[in-house]
């Protein structure tokens, strides 16, 4: 952004009139997508304050570091903090822009848990001003956004609020515009990949995309937040959905004896047909997540997504019991567990089938378990106690009897069939044939 902010421009002539600011920007949630998008604010030329419960956290990026490993965002955080373009705090400013991205997780029947994003409306309320604008990033359930509204109206009853479906405006203006990054290329992308912008009003649309409109170089297309909020859950639906069938058809092939690797390759030959790689089921905060949120609000009619999703569940159990039987095969034999993370080249353990597999087998089969995961210096606290180690991939080749590739990490893929002579091999990814 080459000009300074002008909110006369953005918002209209009353907004010009109110008290400025602390910051044009703040970014509420430090995470996967609110450090990168605050960095890259910072880097178009914005004032931005993240924010983040974590002191540690707030304290690495005032230093100018990281707390997650992405391409790129060292180089931008250290260069945002350094020109003072970017700030953390655990305090909530006040700003010309809010945007919301906390999690969503599940909570354990399934159902979407929207509390961190509540909450994250409960600290803004207090702040807002006339003529700002909250945007919601983090990926929720349809109704999410009207939601956030409600929470501000009744909080600030001196501040009108903007109604989905009406053409009036409000004092406050909110949207919903999803993340659709790709872990590992989220800087990148952030700024490449078009954008749906959701507002509960056109109005409301309008000045959100001034936001993005100054860093995103694909498209930005306007739309309604319940729209935009079906989008991103689509999005993921659509991608687990395919995934599925590759990994059921995998599960098919091993019941006829015969190579699903081949059977896809040769399939994928007609040009119509495109079939997905198979793995050891799905991972990561959006795939094997968002689906869930569609069959939360149309359990009747969310047939096809919900079947798909119990799919690539099974499949991580139906990984595990393979590599049971391998461990019963070879008796006293060791395995080495290759990757944990939930897609190759990331430090990412979010939801991971590797991760969800290496633990279960951790807790039976300890000591006999080793695990090679180039982006962990250390295991994560859940395999304390089971007598299982992190390893070097050398240390692992020689020691194990059992290899099976659980991540297809670039780490791995010099592998070699000398470097596998005489051991059992299970690829759950394809890896070797490639």
């Amino acid at each position: 952004m080459n000009a300074p902010f002008d909110a006369a421009t953005a918002f209209g002539p009353d907004a010009a009139v109110q008290p400025a600011p602390d910051h044009q920007v703040a970014v509420i949630g430090l995470g996967y997508i609110g450090l990168p998008t605050a960095a890259v604010l910072a880097s178009h030329g914005w004032n931005v304050c993240g924010v983040d419960v974590s002191e540690k956290v707030v304290e690495t990026v005032n230093g100018g570091g990281v707390h997650i490993e992405e391409r790129d965002l060292d180089r931008l955080v250290r260069e945002a903090t350094e020109s003072e373009k970017l700030v953390a705090s655990t305090e909530v400013p006040t700003a010309h822009f809010y945007m919301i991205a906390v999690p969503t997780p599940l909570n354990e029947d399934k159902a979407p848990d929207i509390s961190y994003v509540e909450a994250a409306a409960r600290a803004i309320a207090p702040k807002v001003l006339p003529g700002a604008c909250i945007i919601v990033e983090s990926t929720s359930p349809v109704g999410t956004t009207e939601r956030v509204a409600q929470i501000i109206a009744e909080m600030r009853p001196d501040l009108k609020l903007p109604v989905y479906g009406s053409q009036e405006g409000g004092d406050v203006a909110l949207a919903y515009c999803p993340e659709r990054v790709l872990p590992g290329k989220i800087v990148r992308e952030l700024v490449q990949n078009d954008r749906v912008i959701g507002g509960i009003t056109p109005d409301c649309a309008k000045r959100a995309s001034a936001l993005y409109s100054s860093f995103v170089e694909g498209d930005c297309h306007a739309t309604n937040c319940r729209v935009a909020e079906t989008v991103k859950l689509v999005e993921n639906s659509f991608r687990d959905v395919n995934i599925a069938f590759a990994n059921e058809l995998s599960v098919i092939a091993d019941d006829l004896g015969v190579d699903v690797w081949d059977v896809i390759a040769l399939a994928n030959r007609h040009p119509r047909v495109n079939v997905l790689q198979p793995g050891p089921g799905v991972g990561g905060h959006c795939i094997a997540v968002d689906p869930w949120f569609l069959v939360s609000s149309s359990p009747k009619a969310a047939r096809l997504i919900r079947t798909a999703r119990e799919v690539n569940d099974f499949k991580a159990s139906y990984t595990e019991r393979r590599i049971r039987a391998l461990l019963d095969a070879v008796p006293g034999g060791k395995v080495a567990l290759l990757g944990l993370a939930f897609k190759p080249d990331i430090d990412d353990f979010r939801e991971s089938p590797a991760m969800e597999i290496a633990l279960s087998l951790a807790k039976t089969r300890g000591q006999r378990i080793m695990l090679v995961e180039p982006f962990a210096e250390e295991l994560p606290q859940g395999f304390a106690g089971t007598g299982a180690q992190l390893v070097a991939l050398d240390h692992a080749l020689q020691t194990a009897e059992i290899i099976v590739v659980l991540v297809d990490h670039t780490a791995f893929k010099h592998l070699l069939p000398d470097d596998l002579a005489g051991k059992l091999v299970f690829d759950t990814r394809g890896m070797l044939n490639k």
